[in-house]
């Protein structure tokens, strides 16, 4: 699966957990999840176990310590969509 593609499923998922303040087009992938996007850590939670249900992959506490951005959230997908 590329880039692209992981983002395209990602989006949404993070679209649905942005406060009223933040716009869908304020998304990218160099976004900061809480700092720019205003998410706050209980939709973190959400997002992350999102994440798992639509690519099928379990993070680790550890993982989700280095979701930061966009792009840090497509990298662990790509990293455990390619241990399967």
């Amino acid at each position: 699966m590329t880039s692209e593609e992981i983002y395209t499923k990602l989006e949404p998922i993070i679209k649905t957990y942005l406060p009223e303040d933040v716009s869908a087009k304020e998304i990218s992938r160099k976004s900061d999840l809480t700092r720019e996007l205003n998410i706050n850590s209980a939709h973190l939670v959400d997002i992350i176990l999102d994440i798992e249900d639509v690519f099928n992959i379990e993070f680790k506490n550890e993982d989700m310590e280095q979701l930061r951005n966009v792009d840090d959230a497509i990298l662990l997908i790509k990293q455990k969509t390619l241990a399967i």
